[in-house]
């Protein structure tokens, strides 16, 4: 029997796919963007998504929502934001804006979690930070978990992505039970120094070579997606990705997907005047004037950002340049160099696309942890043989609007009207009532 995971803070679900990957089974998500839930849904048709905030959201609400009954949950994981600081002498954790966090403890407990892992940024774990987490394993010890110390940043880079990212991993078992331990890195970055003993990750030109440019394709002005041949595989990595060969799937279930469609690949309007200075920059460097940094194919991608949320403004994340051609990486070419698999869809504008990605943590690095707590569980990954079917392609679509409706919630509150973000926010609605008109024929 597969293991039983539960992710909160879900986002699209870099997490989950991981998890999956190495031999769970995710059967509930929470998360509180409804567009967000409607792309977990898309892919993860099969889990329960409950789209609202953890705040005041029991342990029994989330079994029901699962169909689990009294079963064991074997590991909760997510990433609760925490971003609040007091003054000296105060309990970080006492920061109302660090409630979530306490949350993420309080549902590990409720739910009785055999394992959990919570991830975050590296910035936790220096300077006044520090405090945050002596709290944090203070408060898991209270509920009744003991916690792997000391805590580990691991990179992305280190463990199959063209990509350097850097993650806070904390993981932790209940009190007299098998503690997981990290895993070490599976290969060392491309591009920088590392261990002589292990193999050289994949490069940029490793994850992107065989996707055709998006500009040969005048229908992706107005669409995410187009029909067309994509060449061979000319890398290990980029045929896991398209999902050939045996174990591209690793333990997870095999997706019915349309191989044939180049998805995440809407166009990017640049003027010539910054394709000219895209062009001059050299690679592995960053452009001046956009201080976007241009890729290098024998390289790794910096990291991939989210950009802001409605909240602030909704600016787009920066988009590298991509290391061939003079203009911004398409959202499906973030995907690749995040990890994501070809079957794996965003929401089809820039704007939500872009962030669904550069919030997610990369699926090979989650995949590895994940692997972990199952050798601590002492169980063995089983690996499915039956497909299942994607989702609706009209989750894809939503915005929060018609996706609040679509999950019977209220609309999150949103900053995009103000001056600074509303412009911006008006054309990716544009885009996505093109990108519905021309799905719809």
């Amino acid at each position: 029997m597969r293991p039983i995971g539960i992710d909160l803070f879900a986002g699209a679900g870099g997490l989950s796919l991981g998890f999956e990957q190495a031999g769970f089974d995710v059967v509930a998500a929470v998360e509180i963007d409804p567009v967000h839930c409607a792309v977990h849904k898309f892919n993860f048709p099969d889990c329960a998504v409950i789209a609202r905030s953890v705040e005041g959201l029991s342990g029994n609400e989330i079994r029901m929502a699962a169909g689990i009954g009294n079963r064991a949950v074997d590991c909760v994981f997510g990433g609760a934001p925490c971003q609040g600081f007091s003054l000296i002498g105060h309990r970080v954790l006492d920061d109302p804006r660090n409630r979530l966090v306490l949350d993420f403890v309080r549902i590990v407990a409720e739910l009785d979690a055999r394992t959990f892992v919570f991830e975050n940024v590296k910035g936790l774990t220096v300077g006044r930070h520090k405090q945050f987490l002596t709290e944090l394993v203070a408060a898991f010890e209270a509920k009744g978990y003991a916690v792997q110390l000391p805590w580990k940043v691991l990179n992305a880079g280190e463990f199959g992505t063209p990509q350097s990212r850097e993650r806070l991993i904390l993981m932790g078992a209940k009190k007299g039970t098998q503690l997981p331990v990290y895993p070490a890195p599976q290969m060392r970055i491309s591009g920088k120094k590392g261990p002589a003993d292990l193999p050289p990750g994949p490069t940029c030109a490793d994850a992107l070579d065989d996707l055709p440019d998006a500009e040969s394709f005048a229908a992706l002005h107005l669409s995410d997606s187009v029909r067309t041949k994509i060449g061979k595989a000319r890398s290990s990595y980029a045929a896991r990705l398209r999902c050939e060969g045996n174990d591209a799937w690793a333990f997870g279930y095999p997706r019915d997907w349309d191989k044939g469609l180049l998805t995440s690949s809407a166009r990017t309007e640049h003027t010539e005047i910054s394709r000219r200075r895209f062009r001059a920059t050299a690679p592995g460097q960053v452009e001046p004037i956009s201080r976007f940094f241009k890729l290098s194919p024998e390289g790794v991608s910096n990291t991939l950002r989210a950009g802001t949320d409605g909240a602030r403004g909704a600016f787009t994340s920066p988009r590298p340049i991509h290391y061939r051609y003079d203009r911004c990486i398409t959202v499906r070419e973030m995907a690749r160099l995040h990890g994501f698999p070809d079957w794996f869809r965003f929401n089809v504008t820039k704007w939500h696309g872009a962030r669904q990605i550069g919030n997610a943590v990369p699926p090979p690095l989650a995949e590895a942890v994940a692997g972990q707590i199952i050798k601590a569980l002492g169980m063995t990954p089983e690996r499915p043989t039956a497909p299942i079917s994607l989702g609706d392609p009209v989750l894809l679509q939503m915005d929060v609007s018609s996706a609040s409706a679509h999950f019977g919630v209220k609309a999150p509150k949103s900053g995009r009207d103000r001056k600074s973000g509303a412009k911006k926010r008006k054309q990716e609605e544009i885009e996505q009532d093109v990108y519905a008109k021309v799905a719809r024929g």
